[in-house]
């Protein structure tokens, strides 16, 4: 635990690393943060942080810079703060997300963009998986004899639609029978529920050609979109951070983001947290060794099965102040889907 006087350096330091991107003397924190304390103090006390770990030298001759474990103690005291009344700076912004998205997809896209624009880091918004949410309406429209349109409107607003195309002409009868069967079977139930509870009457029922195939086309739908479930925007904000001048760089970062695995933890993490309470995971903390350079900071929004996940991914020099705000923010603009 650090005293009160060396959390203070220590965040001074911080500050100053994340403004500039540059290793921090005592001069310059004398000189630009009012610290209370002479500059002798202020020397002996980046010794006393440098030996436990918390700043590094990275250059004999240079000044220091935070380590994976300085930014830990900082986030740490920062969590443990009240920054629940600056929340309300950005309420105009959650209001008018919210008024400016009819359906959750545009919700999520808006929500991503917003985080980009607060945070100038990389923003990833995980949608709720569709297979775990219920189904409110299965519509099966006839455009022709050999084409008709499924359409799936799920609890919380989503709509999705596909075509299918049929071998031989089905009338608008047959496809109503249609309808009306599936409904029955999807009437408040998502498709893990259905995959579970098929008796042996809906079993017979299915071997119907016609059923078969209208089931199959729901399940393609909404396995189309679980595949564009993430929202990711950001990526030429980080290509502006002195750590990726080089795409290179950055190359490992966005190729270990895509991989699912990766955001399954980091939405574990933010699940374990409950809902508007960010995690953070900083350099070396990450599930995988190419996200050692940046930090993570992510929350749950939603409950149960409708749960999805906010984050911003950046440099480890991010402002978390401000990064687990808008993070906090985007949350409650989701909260209520």
């Amino acid at each position: 635990m650090l005293s009160d006087r060396r959390q203070r350096v220590l965040s001074a330091l911080i500050e100053e690393y994340v403004a500039r991107a540059l290793p921090v003397g005592s001069r310059t924190l004398t000189e630009r943060y009012q610290l209370g304390v002479s500059p002798a103090t202020v020397r002996n006390e980046l010794s006393v942080l440098e030996d436990g770990g918390y700043i590094t030298q990275p250059h004999t001759s240079a000044g220091r810079i935070p380590t994976d474990y300085g930014y830990r103690a900082f986030v740490d005291n920062l969590l443990q703060s009240d920054l629940a009344g600056d929340d309300e700076r950005y309420r105009p912004v959650v209001d008018q997300l919210r008024r400016s998205a009819s359906e959750l997809d545009a919700l999520l896209e808006q929500t991503s963009s917003a985080l980009t624009r607060l945070t100038d880091c990389l923003s990833i918004v995980l949608a709720p998986s569709v297979l775990n949410l219920h189904i409110k309406q299965l519509s099966l429209i006839s455009l022709s004899p050999y084409r008709a349109l499924v359409v799936l409107v799920t609890e919380d607003g989503q709509v999705f639609n596909r075509q299918m195309e049929f071998a031989e002409e089905v009338a608008p009868d047959e496809l109503a029978q249609v309808q009306r069967f599936l409904g029955d079977v999807f009437n408040g139930k998502s498709l893990h529920e259905i995959e579970d509870g098929l008796g042996e009457g809906m079993v017979e029922a299915f071997r119907d050609p016609l059923v078969r195939m209208a089931l199959d086309e729901v399940l393609s739908c909404l396995q189309e979109s679980e595949l564009s479930r993430t929202h990711r925007l950001g990526v030429s904000s980080l290509l502006t951070k002195p750590e990726f001048s080089q795409s290179q760089a950055l190359l490992p970062v966005m190729q270990v983001l895509e991989d699912d695995t990766v955001l399954l933890h980091i939405l574990d993490d933010a699940a374990r947290q409950g809902a508007g309470v960010p995690s953070v995971r900083i350099g070396r903390e990450n599930p995988a060794a190419e996200l050692a350079g940046v930090s993570v900071v992510a929350s749950r929004y939603g409950r149960g099965a409708a749960a999805g996940v906010v984050a911003v991914v950046g440099p480890t020099r991010m402002d978390y102040s401000k990064v687990i705000q808008a993070v906090r923010i985007a949350s409650a603009a989701l909260g209520d889907v």
